[in-house]
């Protein structure tokens, strides 16, 4: 029996897709916790400047990266190299890393300017050197005005920023932050993930940031490493990960999909009654086809015309969810197979429908590993 076909996205791409140098290697690193792998033999380069989002569920061992990266965890195998400095044989205090917790753990007993300074003070840094980068941090993430309230007087928005400055403070080249913004509302949320990408920009250090919520990784990052059961599915641009995805798991877990699973013969990919033209090998395989890919036939502009030689089926509407400017609309087919078409929202819709997609808009996936 043949292979599924290879995606044309190779699922653990180290290399960053841009010229700009290496600043941390981590190679084939492998976590255990009492016989359970957390983490598989994880290889990973991150550039210079880079912001990269560690996407996960619960379990899926990110944390656990991102720990290691700090040094408060060690790795069961493998290494992690900052330039020519072997940086898992380092202490914490010794590397240019710094870390920002959920919970932002400001001392509340401190003033704003004096929780950014804790760090130089300890370090015996000189008073005016304190004083002078304190400034700075402050006024990168706009606390000023509020250097001399105590933490519990400021907002959760503000208590993430002045976070952000106590990290910042101590000029790391590496930041990680590890899911800084799930105690924030949701409105509040989006305003600082657009604040967060814009400070990572003008400061230039590379920024690890570990969320489990898609929707905030495809809006910040640079590149998306997303990690399942302690193996890498895949590491792409935002827009990489979602039109072309590696695997089932990873085109289910950003956004929604039709997964197609048939058989390929003679150039044809056959699923159910829908057939169309694809270039995967042959033998079974198995297929993505986003939602706003498929439309309503007579219910759309017509698509170009290397699209216009689509595929069709006819269907019965069984559900329909508004998502604000758009719908998703269910549709189950007359041969017993169910898709999702997403239409423009107010968009009337009958209860017999005409369905329609390109042989383009289909992308071969690999099957997703079970967890041993």
């Amino acid at each position: 029996m043949a292979s599924p076909p290879t995606p044309a996205v190779a699922p653990t791409a180290r290399t960053p897709p841009d010229t700009k140098p290496i600043l941390l290697s981590i190679k084939n690193v492998a976590k255990t916790f009492g016989g359970n792998a957390v983490l598989r033999n994880v290889s990973l380069d991150i550039a210079e400047g880079e912001f990269l989002t560690v996407l996960g569920e619960s379990g899926s061992g990110k944390t656990t990266l991102l720990r290691i990266i700090a040094g408060f965890e060690t790795a069961s195998s493998g290494e992690v190299w900052m330039g020519t400095l072997r940086l898992d044989l380092q202490p914490p205090y010794r590397r240019r890393v710094n870390t920002v917790f959920q919970s932002y753990a400001l001392f509340p007993h401190l003033t704003v300017e004096q929780n950014v300074a804790y760090g130089l003070r300890v370090a015996k840094r000189p008073a005016a050197e304190i004083a002078q980068r304190v400034a700075e941090a402050l006024d990168k993430v706009k606390m000023t005005a509020y250097a001399k309230a105590k933490p519990s007087k400021i907002s959760g928005g503000q208590q993430q920023r002045v976070a952000l400055a106590r990290a910042l403070v101590n000029r790391p080249r590496l930041l990680l932050l590890d899911e800084p913004l799930s105690a924030l509302d949701a409105n509040l949320r989006r305003q600082m993930q657009v604040e967060l990408k814009s400070l990572q920009r003008e400061v230039g250090i590379a920024f690890v940031f570990v969320t489990h919520d898609q929707e905030e990784a495809m809006v910040m990052s640079d590149r998306i490493a997303l990690l399942r059961f302690g193996d890498l599915e895949q590491i792409a641009t935002p827009r990489e990960i979602y039109s072309r995805p590696a695997t089932a798991y990873v085109a289910q877990f950003i956004g929604h999909t039709n997964l197609l699973k048939g058989e390929v013969r003679g150039g044809i990919a056959r699923c159910a009654s829908l057939s169309w033209p694809t270039q995967a090998p042959g033998g079974p395989a198995l297929f993505s086809l986003r939602p706003e890919h498929v439309r309503l036939a007579g219910n759309a502009p017509e698509k170009s015309p290397e699209k216009n030689q689509g595929v069709r089926t006819r269907g019965r509407v069984v559900h329909q969810a508004f998502h604000g400017a758009t719908e998703l609309v269910r549709v189950a087919c007359v041969d017993g197979l169910v898709l999702l078409a997403r239409t423009a929202a107010g968009l009337v819709v009958k209860n017999e429908v005409e369905l329609e997609f390109s042989p383009l808009d289909v992308v071969p996936v690999r099957e997703s590993r079970e967890r041993k």
